[in-house]
């Protein structure tokens, strides 16, 4: 147990940060780009203190015969980083790809800190007001009720103030215990189910879903447009595509698609099959007339889609302050009639 913690504790010193991440990525493709090869890159990037000892990891584990996704995850990146680069290292356009992950990995840092900053201000004020909440119920509406036990309609009410407190309380912990649940539980079936389950069970989580697709529609267009500049067949480029196996759904789609396609299947009909592919991408696989139009139609239409998924994120996060607030706004109200109410019903009596 001893040692189990003593290496957690390392490993969690030595991971590199976020924002470490993204600068490591944008050093990276700025030097692929400047005609470095991959080792010259990671050789000239020890120059910097604060990406050395990065860097070097990941220089000992090339040659050591890793993969360029394995020496990131050896080094803790995170796992969009790791799965994107899989798809890099398939292809020789890797700055390109390096360029297109650090894009998404900069838009993912941007959301969380604003997800961060918009949950700030209604978290303290719920901090702040659950303990009131305990305090009114335990001590306060108790004193009430003997206070006012000769008024029935404020005693009625003081009492419907306890029992709604009681059952927000159960209905938070139920909520927390409910979702802590079915987090273990896909964490432990996760692995167990097929891929065709787990898409069935993608397409019943209204949010979520759309999320899936979209990303998927992207991961889709930006692969099929990259291995096509290449000048590969369509067959040869969702064969490539099948082992993807960091994009398990992806992988699933191209090796459907590859047995329907040598069976005289044209690519449009099959891509309107698959619930997680845009029906956009139909319509540019039917206009487009040869392979370098194809190439330039799916890198801009990747590029659409890059900028949808950040649109719809920031208008999801823009919704969460504003309900917290409101849910706040209704918490004092009921506070303030709880305590005010049996007070106007006393004075009647006087």
């Amino acid at each position: 147990m001893d040692l189990y913690l003593k290496q957690f504790l390392v490993k969690s010193k030595d991971r590199i940060s976020d924002d470490d991440q993204l600068q490591f990525l944008k050093r990276m493709h700025r030097l692929l780009d400047n005609g470095y090869s991959l080792l010259g890159t990671l050789e000239v990037m020890t120059w910097d203190k604060q990406l050395a000892n990065t860097a070097e990891q990941i220089i000992n584990s090339l040659k050591n015969g890793f993969s360029l996704e394995q020496a990131l995850s050896n080094c803790s990146f995170h796992s969009s980083i790791v799965n994107y680069i899989s798809f890099a290292n398939t292809n020789q356009n890797i700055e390109e790809n390096i360029q297109r992950c650090y894009m998404m990995f900069e838009q993912r840092l941007n959301n969380l800190k604003k997800f961060k900053h918009l949950l700030r201000y209604p978290l303290i004020l719920l901090s702040l007001f659950l303990p009131l909440l305990f305090i009114l119920k335990q001590s306060v509406l108790p004193s009430f009720l003997e206070l006012y036990q000769q008024s029935p309609s404020s005693s009625s009410l003081i009492i419907f103030s306890i029992f709604l407190i009681d059952w927000l309380g159960l209905l938070l912990i139920l909520t927390c215990l409910g979702i802590g649940g079915i987090a273990i539980l896909w964490k432990i079936y996760n692995q167990r189910l097929s891929i065709e389950k787990k898409l069935r069970v993608y397409q019943r989580i209204p949010i979520f879903r759309t999320y899936i697709k979209l990303q998927t529609s992207f991961l889709f267009a930006s692969q099929f447009s990259t291995l096509i500049k290449t000048g590969m067949s369509f067959k040869d480029v969702l064969d490539q595509m099948i082992y993807q196996e960091k994009q398990p759904i992806i992988s699933y789609y191209c090796r459907r698609m590859g047995k329907q396609l040598s069976n005289g299947h044209p690519i449009p009909t099959l891509i309107s099959q698959f619930f997680f592919l845009e029906m956009q991408l139909t319509a540019i696989f039917q206009r487009s007339n040869n392979n370098q139009a194809l190439e330039t139609d799916l890198f801009l239409y990747a590029e659409i889609l890059l900028e949808e998924i950040q649109r719809k994120l920031v208008k999801y996060l823009t919704y969460i302050q504003p309900v917290f607030f409101i849910i706040i706004a209704c918490f004092i109200l009921f506070v303030y009639i709880t305590l005010m109410w049996p007070m106007f019903q006393l004075v009647k009596t006087i």
